[in-house]
C-alpha cells in the first residue's frame, strides 16, 4: 500500500526574490527550561548569514525575545528583527521602531508582576519572565500547573482592552492588543531590502499564525514547522534538524 501524502509539502528552495522570516524558539533552536538556556548551533548561524548575503539583508527573525536576547544569541550577526512579537522593530539600518503604548500601563504591569511572582511561588516550576512591555508565564517545568496558569492569565487579561493574551508552546503571554508578527512582517516588507520580495515565514506554533497569514496574503510562502493544526501554513518541515538542513541547502 502506497504511504499517505503528506498533509502539507515541504518548502521550495530560496530563489533571489525571497525575504526570509525567521521565528527563533521552535524553529531555529530547541526549547529549555528556561529561556536563557538555550543555544543556537554556530553552523546555523552561519548558514543564516550566507542566506542574508545571498538576498542582500533580506532576512529577518521575528520573535517574541526582546531585541538585545536576539543579538545575544545570534552574536555576531546582527539581523533586521522583530522583537516582543513586533514591539520592536529593526530594519537593516539598525534603527530601532518601538510601538508607543495607547495607555499608561506602567502601574498594571507592575502589579501583574508581583501578582504572578507569587503565582509562581505557589506553583514550583512556573516561570515568570518580565519583558518589559508584556510578561510571560513559562509552564514547562510544572506541565500540571496549566490549567491554573491559564486561569491565572484569564482572570488578569479580565477588563484590559489594551492587552491581550498570546498562547505558545507551554506559555502564555501578555502583549499589547496590536502587537503580533504578521504586523511586524508586513511593516518590514515595507523597508529595502525586503520591499518588493517573496515574504517566506518559518514558525512553529499560535504566535506565528499571524506570520503565516501575513505572508500568504503577500504572496509568499508559510511553513508550519512540526504537525500541529489548524494552521494557515501553506508549506511544512517536520521538526528543528530539518529547518536546519533546510537552511544549510540554501546557503549554497
Amino acid at each position: 500500500m502506497a504511504e499517505p501524502l503528506p498533509l502539507r509539502p515541504p518548502p521550495p528552495l530560496l530563489d533571489d526574490a525571497c525575504a526570509l522570516f525567521l521565528d527563533v524558539d521552535g524553529t531555529l533552536i530547541e526549547f529549555a527550561a528556561r529561556p536563557d538556556a538555550v543555544q543556537l548551533l554556530p553552523d546555523v548561524r552561519e548558514a543564516i548569514g550566507r542566506i542574508s548575503d545571498r538576498l542582500e539583508g533580506a532576512v529577518a527573525l521575528v520573535s517574541g525575545r526582546p531585541l538585545e536576547q536576539l543579538d545575544q544569541l545570534f552574536a555576531p550577526l546582527k539581523l533586521p528583527a522583530a522583537g516582543l512579537h513586533g514591539h520592536e522593530l529593526r530594519a537593516q539600518d539598525g534603527h530601532v521602531v518601538r510601538d508607543e503604548h495607547v495607555e499608561d500601563t506602567a502601574d498594571w504591569l507592575h502589579a501583574l508582576h508581583q501578582q504572578a511572582m507569587r503565582f509562581a511561588h505557589g506553583h514550583p516550576g512556573v516561570l515568570v519572565e518580565n519583558k518589559g512591555v508584556g510578561l510571560a508565564l513559562h509552564w514547562r517545568g510544572a506541565p500540571h500547573a496549566v490549567n491554573d496558569v491559564r486561569a491565572f492569565a484569564d482572570r488578569h487579561i479580565r477588563g484590559r482592552a489594551s492587552y491581550r493574551l498570546q498562547p505558545g508552546d507551554h506559555v502564555v503571554e501578555f502583549v499589547p492588543v496590536a502587537t503580533n508578527k504578521g504586523r511586524a512582517v508586513r511593516r518590514l516588507m515595507q523597508y529595502l531590502p525586503f520591499r518588493g520580495r517573496l515574504p517566506v515565514f518559518l514558525g512553529d506554533d499560535l504566535t506565528d499564525e499571524f506570520g503565516f497569514d501575513a505572508a500568504n496574503g503577500l504572496h509568499g510562502w508559510s511553513v508550519l514547522i512540526g504537525e500541529r493544526e489548524p494552521s494557515a501554513a501553506v508549506f511544512a518541515l517536520p521538526d528543528i534538524r530539518s529547518v536546519h538542513a533546510w537552511l544549510r541547502e540554501n546557503a549554497y
